[in-house]
């Protein structure tokens, strides 16, 4: 079997997956909405991870071995530390200063 062979078995059992878990979310009662639904959006980047990159053979062997490798990765990205906030602050951060110099530019002009 190729790697892209492999990568591609891969990706449609973790498509399948996800599937069955979008069946089950849209059944979950109000309270469990929440964290199911933060649960649904880093399944989904997981999911777009493998259908745009391949894995080497040894890896996605490995992967295609567990009964549900989608939830183990959300499992793993759930308790990995992760930049996630300082990537959230640099995009506030590039966003609000496009904002001021709008706003300078802006005053610049009226004052003209």
């Amino acid at each position: 079997m190729t790697v892209e062979d492999l990568n591609t078995k891969l990706y449609e059992k973790m498509y399948a997956e996800q599937k069955a878990f979008i069946a089950e979310f849209k059944n979950t009662f109000s309270e469990n909405l929440l964290s199911k639904a933060y649960e649904l959006v880093i399944r989904e980047d997981l999911l777009f991870f493998f259908e745009e990159n391949d894995l080497p053979p040894k890896e996605c062997k490995a992967l295609l071995r567990e009964k549900k490798p989608l939830e183990k990765l959300f499992n793993a990205w759930d308790h990995h530390e992760s930049g996630h906030m300082d990537e959230i602050m640099e995009c506030i951060e590039h966003f609000t200063s496009g904002l001021v110099k709008q706003e300078k530019e802006r005053k610049h002009s009226e004052c003209r």
